[in-house]
């Protein structure tokens, strides 16, 4: 895994997020999904955890079955929610003993969510940079971090103090940061940027959301506090009644968002996929500096 999470020679490195489903419809969604996107030879696919950890047994199963059965480098997202420092620790052993290539390291929602309160757990962790040094103290698995092209929300606009807690993760053992939903090329290019002025060897990798749903993404951006700007906002509006209008244009937006970040020498680009294979491959297809499959 470690040679897919750094800044490649040439090219450009395409992952994956996928979340755990849900029944055996849900199931076979995903196996048809994975296997289409596979096509695209991705450095690696992640799976998420539900809010509050919820989903921690399905997605280390989701996890461990992609890994075997499309035979993608996969790493496994893990929280600090609800768990003690050895119920981290045996989540970790879980991750090796699953063959897994990775962990993507996230303090992680509260369960109400991303808006309610944080509840700390006895004996437990209460923020990533923790979960990062418990990670790189027991295993020799790769670490990867979340990070904000618009500014985490606990960070109040300061931009610094973002880097500041990506440096203090960085020094800890994290290699690789996957962002938030970019939607201003702009953004991304200033985190970088002010990484690198630091002095950062983070590979960073933009993530991508092809929107589908104006009502969704406005949804989503609000739980997480994104950005998208006004003008494109507007855009998705216009069209919100139209699923298909809404779908080009978001593939449309995805595609330039994609040559921009390239441009700026995104080491690669990370997919937010819903489980759904249709509008990543819309957008891979389209892209200049992807090869075809």
């Amino acid at each position: 895994m470690s040679a897919n999470t750094s800044a490649p020679d040439s090219g450009v490195k395409i992952s994956f997020e996928f979340f755990p489903p849900k029944d055996d419809a849900g199931q076979a969604t995903l196996d048809a999904t994975v296997l289409a996107l596979r096509n695209y030879q991705p450095a690696f696919a992640s799976v998420t955890y539900g809010a509050g950890g919820s989903t921690r047994d399905r997605s280390l199963k989701t996890a461990s079955g992609i890994k075997r059965s499309a035979a993608v480098p996969t790493i496994g997202h893990l929280t600090c929610v609800g768990a003690t420092r050895d119920e981290l620790v045996a989540e970790i052993r879980a991750f090796e003993s699953a063959g897994l290539d990775g962990i993507l390291a996230l303090r992680g929602d509260p369960v109400g969510g991303p808006a309610a309160p944080w509840v700390s757990t006895k004996d437990g962790l209460n923020h990533a940079d923790e979960l990062v040094q418990l990670i790189s103290s027991v295993s020799a698995l790769p670490i990867g971090v979340a990070a904000f092209p618009d500014v985490h929300p606990a960070s109040h606009g300061d931009l610094q103090k973002d880097i500041d807690v990506l440096l203090r993760k960085e020094e800890l053992g994290a290699t690789f940061a996957i962002t938030q939903f970019v939607f201003a090329s702009s953004r991304y290019e200033e985190l970088v940027s002010a990484l690198a002025q630091r002095g950062s060897k983070l590979a960073v990798y933009p993530g991508i959301m092809p929107v589908t749903s104006y009502l969704q993404i406005v949804r989503m951006l609000e739980l997480s506090g994104g950005h998208m700007p006004t003008a494109t906002r507007m855009r998705f509006a216009r069209y919100q009644n139209d699923p298909e209008a809404v779908r080009a244009l978001g593939i449309e937006v995805a595609v330039q968002i994609c040559e921009d970040v390239f441009a700026l020498g995104a080491p690669g680009l990370h997919f937010y996929t819903l489980n759904q294979s249709a509008p990543t491959i819309a957008v891979l297809d389209s892209l200049s500096m992807v090869a075809s499959k």
